[in-house]
C-alpha cells in the first residue's frame, strides 16, 4: 500500500484571523435565521508555543437554551482541510493532546472537557475523544447536524451518541498520544490510546471525508422548561500539538 503523511499545523492562523488560506477557523453551525453559532468565548485566552496550541478560558460563558449541540461546544476550531480514506484505504489521524478542567464537578466528564473531533458534517457523523480530569471517552455519533443526511442503517436509531467512559486514564495537564482510525475497505473506525486499541467500530458504511475539529466543551442535557445548565462558574484549558493525518492507498 502507498503512504502519505500530512502534519497539519498552521495554528498561527488563529491569532491571525481567518484570512485567506487559514488552516484553522472558528467553528460554526448556521441557524434558521440564517446568522451563525460560532463557538467561541470571548474572553478566551490562546497561546501557540513550541508547535503546540493553547486556548483557556475560565468560566465557561456561551450556552443556548433550544439546540443541544450549540449548547455543548464552548469554543472550537475547525480545519478549512478535509481528510478521507481512499476506496481500499484507510485514513488515520493521530495527535497529542492535554485537557485541565477548572471548577468542574468531580466524577462528571460532561461538566467540561477537552476534545478532538473527526466530523463528517454531510453525513453528520461524529468520531470523537473527549478528555477531562480524569476520566476520558471515545464517541460514536450520528447527529442532525444543519444540511447532513444522516446514513442509513440496517437497524438500529438513526441518530444516537455513543460514549464510552475510559476512567483512570488520565490526569489533569497529562498528554497522551490519540489516534482514529478509518478503514474504508473493513469499513470500521478504531479508536487508540498510547497506541492501545480502546473501541472498534464495525460496518460503518463509507464516510469522510473529514473535518478535524478540537475545542472545550460541556455535554449536558437541556432542561425543558429551564434551558440550558451547562454553565456555572466551572472552565477549561485544552493543549493540542502533533497533529497528522496518514492515508494509506491500496
Amino acid at each position: 500500500m502507498g503512504h502519505e503523511e500530512i502534519e497539519v499545523g498552521g495554528f498561527g492562523d488563529i491569532v491571525r484571523g481567518t484570512g485567506e488560506g487559514a488552516a484553522w477557523v472558528p467553528g460554526s453551525f448556521p441557524m434558521p435565521d440564517g446568522n451563525a453559532w460560532v463557538y467561541q468565548e470571548p474572553d478566551a485566552v490562546v497561546v501557540i508555543q513550541n508547535g503546540e496550541l493553547i486556548v483557556s478560558a475560565s468560566p465557561f460563558t456561551r450556552a443556548n437554551d433550544h439546540v443541544q449541540f450549540f449548547d455543548n461546544a464552548k469554543h472550537m476550531y475547525w480545519s478549512t482541510e478535509s481528510f478521507a480514506a481512499p476506496a481500499g484505504g484507510a485514513l488515520t489521524v493521530s495527535w497529542e493532546q492535554a485537557a485541565t478542567i477548572h471548577g468542574g464537578r468531580a466524577g462528571d466528564l460532561y461538566d467540561g472537557f477537552v476534545s478532538f473531533h473527526l466530523l463528517d458534517l454531510a453525513r453528520g457523523v461524529a468520531l470523537n475523544f473527549f478528555v477531562g480530569n480524569d476520566v476520558l471517552a471515545t464517541v460514536h455519533a450520528h447527529l442532525p447536524f444543519p444540511g447532513a443526511t444522516a446514513p442509513e442503517r440496517d437497524a438500529g436509531p438513526k441518530y444516537f451518541c455513543w460514549f464510552d467512559e475510559q476512567p483512570e486514564r488520565t490526569a489533569p495537564g497529562e498528554w497522551h498520544a490519540y489516534s482514529i482510525r478509518v478503514d474504508a475497505a473493513a469499513e470500521s473506525v478504531t479508536w487508540s490510546i498510547d497506541g492501545e486499541t480502546v473501541k472498534q467500530a464495525e460496518q460503518v458504511g463509507a464516510l469522510g471525508p473529514f473535518t478535524l475539529a478540537m475545542g472545550i466543551m460541556t455535554e449536558k442535557d437541556i432542561v425543558p422548561g429551564k434551558g440550558s445548565v451547562s454553565c456555572h462558574g466551572q472552565g477549561a484549558q485544552g493543549r493540542w500539538r502533533n497533529i497528522r493525518a496518514a492515508i494509506e492507498t491500496p
